[in-house]
């Protein structure tokens, strides 16, 4: 066994330590993503997800090729691992995985340039003393228009660690 010091890179993830924290980052893996589906010079957003917006199967809209979505998707997928701020939106698009159109593919697209403005954030787990649970919940009771299926989401975190 050898000793090769503190992490500072591992499965795509950036650590960096120090005494009284740890930061995991994606950032790296965030500029590839922007550089694979050529989205270095597009223009940012700063949500994203149009919250007025509702996606549904049949939006009329052109479908589009499933494997550039696909590879899109999975890719954002992976990016949620510190990113917990574009969870929900890229489990709303991967419901359409199947069946993606035009306008799934723009929802995609905002997600990347959302991306783009913040691929510095990430996730800060602080040494904390006091321990305590707290949860948040929210739902949206009927919210998907194709078979009015509620959706709901939570996280506990325990100091300054979420953990589900």
């Amino acid at each position: 066994m050898t000793d090769l010091g503190l992490m500072s890179f591992f499965l795509r993830m950036e650590i960096k330590q120090a005494e009284y924290e740890i930061f995991i980052c994606q950032k790296k893996y965030a500029k590839e993503i922007l550089k694979m589906f050529k989205f270095e010079k597009c223009k940012e957003a700063n949500t994203p997800m149009n919250q007025k917006e509702k996606l549904c199967k049949e939006d009329g809209a052109d479908k589009i090729n499933k494997g550039y979505f696909r590879s899109l998707i999975g890719c954002l997928m992976y990016l949620t691992a510190t990113r917990h701020d574009i969870l929900n939106v890229v489990s709303i698009l991967s419901r359409f995985i199947h069946c993606a159109s035009e306008l799934h593919l723009k929802a995609a697209k905002r997600v990347i340039r959302y991306v783009k403005d913040t691929s510095d954030f990430g996730v800060k787990f602080t040494k904390n003393k006091e321990f305590k649970l707290v949860g948040f919940l929210d739902s949206g009771w009927g919210g998907f228009i194709d078979d009015m299926r509620s959706t709901s989401g939570y996280c506990f975190t325990l100091g300054s660690s979420i953990f589900s």
